[in-house]
Formats: C-alpha cells, structure tokens, sequence
C-alpha cells in the first residue's frame, strides 16, 4: 500500500496546482519545510509538524510565526501583500499576478493580509499568520469565506510603531485557529510585549450560552450594502434562534474613526479632535461591551470589489474602530450575497479577551451552517 503523503507534502502539492490561478505565494519553501516537518515529527512538538503559511515578505520573522516553528509548525511560504502601484490595501500581488479571490476571480480577496486568506479558503495550508492595522485579517477574512482574528493591540509584539497593528491568524474555522493562540499566547488574557515560550499554553473554555450581545448593522455611522446587511442580519437571527446569542438592547453609536485613525497613522495622536474621538468611542464601547457582551456587526460595508479598486467605499468602515480602541476582534463566515461574493460576521469583545473571543466565536460557527470551500481550480 502506498504510504499517506505528510500533511506539509500535501500542502506543497495543493499549492503547486492551485497557486498559478490564485497568485497567494511570493514564495515558497519546499525543501526546507519538508526538512522541518520530518524534525517536528521526530521531536513530537506539540504541533507536529502543521503547515502554516506567513504574511509578507517579512512574516518568517515575526514573533507569531517564531512561537509557531518552535512549536513543530511548518512554514511552507510567504503570502501576498499590496504591492507598489495603488494606496489601497484590499489586494495582493503574488509571485506572478494580482491575487485572485478563490470565490470569483473578477474579486479581490481583501487585505493586506491578502495571500493567508485565499490561502486558507482554498485548502493550501492549515492557518497563516497576518497583521492588522485597518481590517486587513477580518476584511480578507470576510471576502475569502474564513476565520479572521486580530488579537488585542499589545497583546503580542507589533514593529507598527503607531499601535495600530496587530497580530492576527487567519484559519478555516475559529477551532483551526485555536493552536494559533495556545501557542502565541502565554496563560493569560493580558497585554503582554513578549510572552515566553516556557509560560503554559492556554486553553480555551467553552462558552457559556447564551452570549449577551449587541447587534449593529453599521455603528452607527457607516454605510452598508443592504444585502451584505440582510445576509448578517440573517445570521444573528439563526444565533439567536438557536439559543447561541441573547440580544442585548443598547445602542451601538460610535463617531465615525477615519479623521483619528488617519491622524494616528499620520504620527498625530495628540490631535484635539482624534483624541475626541478616541475618548468617545472608548467609553461607548466600554458601555457597549460590559457585562461581557459581544458586539456583532458586519465585518464589511461592502463585497469584495474588483481589480481595479473600491471606488468611493471605505472598506474598512466597521473595521478600524477597534484598531484605534485595541479590541480583540473576529470576522466569520456568515453567508453569500446572491451574486455568490462571502459575507463576514465580525464578534468584537473586551480587551485582552482574546480566548474568551475564540470560545465564542466557536459556538456562533457551530450554530451557523457549516463554510464552505471555493470551488476547485
């Protein structure tokens, strides 16, 4: 009997045949990921020997992807990233061409965390690594039909010096995502700037039901496409049907972030009016969010959009809110617009939350019907 290929030979294999569509590499690393899995599995490290992918060119290096290999994680490659010729960051460019949605390949997947998640949604690796200063994990996360999570801001080191960006991991479901965190993390749910790999592992605890949370469509400020909201909104009537989520009414009013995000990017945080902004959002949220609530909203105004950019749509509407306030937040496939474009679901929680967040967004897939995979290429 012909023996069953490893798991990193058959992301190797998967990636060979799909990826000269789909443009997610820039690079990869055959022979030594081989190499790594083969010692993984002679260490028995706790991962042995998973196929995981990194962001950017500089993903190898990040801390994430250093917790991962050092646990038996295998890098096979590096994925797309915005490359030079546009300020917007919904897209990728890969080794030989702009990176293609797996879904609709007239479809950008998102970004800037662009080749992880179209690398996920079509099977080629287990998890990626991505970073998060706007949306970009739970924007392509939302448009590829995968788990997105950004952790929350301080929680793992970040080279963004704007506090802006954090780490993020991009998998199948919320439960692939899991030995992301337990091997990222220490055992608590606190910032921390450098975890130590000798600290225990966490473990998730499964959620209690139902969830307290709170619905809004566009926070207040943002403005979204109706189907994508009907989609959303037909999501969390099934969570609360099942007995998953327990509605919460309080008023999801937050000032809309883009002047203070802008001013933060900029090197401007003291900025009168982005400190306003900041200050509001902050105490709204913390109403929001008390109690352990979740917040529920659509991880995206709008579809994935072309090629040839979002036009007049922030993408990042319902996203860059919690990178100026540091929440843990997570996108989830929630369904498909009728012109077959994925729609996400984003869970946001309180800081530092990151485990309590994964547990729950376990149960809200669970209650969902299952993802699905893009058609094979």
């Amino acid at each position: 009997m012909t023996p069953m290929p490893s798991a990193v030979a058959r992301a190797l294999e998967r990636i060979d045949r799909l990826d000269p569509a789909l443009h997610a590499f820039i690079e990869v690393w055959p022979d030594e990921a081989l190499a790594r899995e083969r010692e993984a599995v002679a260490r028995r490290l706790p991962l042995g020997g998973l196929p995981f992918a990194v962001k950017g060119p500089s993903g190898i290096r990040s801390f994430a992807a250093r917790r991962l290999i050092a646990a038996g994680g295998v890098p096979v490659g590096a994925t797309s990233v915005p490359g030079p010729g546009t300020h917007w960051q919904t897209w990728g460019r890969g080794a030989h061409g702009r990176t293609v949605n797996p879904w609709r390949a007239d479809r950008t997947p998102g970004g800037s965390s662009a080749g992880s998640a179209v690398a996920v949604a079509a099977g080629m690796v287990e998890l990626a690594t991505g970073s998060d200063g706007a949306g970009s994990v739970r924007i392509p996360a939302a448009w590829c039909g995968v788990f997105g999570l950004k952790t929350t801001n301080g929680l793992l080191p970040s080279p963004d010096r704007s506090g802006l960006a954090s780490a993020g991991v991009l998998a199948r479901s919320a439960a692939a995502a899991e030995p992301y965190l337990r091997q990222v993390l220490d055992g608590h749910e606190t910032p921390a700037t450098a975890p130590p790999l000798k600290m225990p592992t966490p473990v998730p605890v499964p959620a209690r039901l139902p969830l307290p949370a709170v619905y809004s469509e566009d926070l207040g400020f943002a403005d979204v496409d109706p189907e994508v909201a009907a989609v959303v909104g037909r999501a969390v009537d099934r969570l609360v049907a099942a007995g998953t989520v327990r509605l919460v009414e309080r008023d999801a009013l937050l000032l809309d972030p883009v002047g203070a995000w802008t001013a933060v990017r900029g090197g401007a945080p003291d900025d009168p009016e982005a400190v306003r902004v900041r200050r509001t959002n902050d105490e709204r949220l913390a109403a929001l969010l008390a109690g352990g609530a979740l917040l529920l909203t659509p991880a995206t105004p709008n579809r994935p959009h072309g090629h040839e950019g979002p036009g007049d749509f922030y993408s990042t509407a319902l996203t860059w809110a919690f990178n100026l306030s540091g929440h843990p937040a997570a996108s989830l496939p929630a369904g498909f617009t009728g012109d077959g474009c994925p729609v996400g679901l984003q869970l946001v929680a309180a800081h530092g939350a990151d485990l309590r967040l994964l547990a729950a967004a376990r149960a809200v897939e669970d209650a969902l019907p299952a993802a699905r995979r893009p058609p094979a290429r």
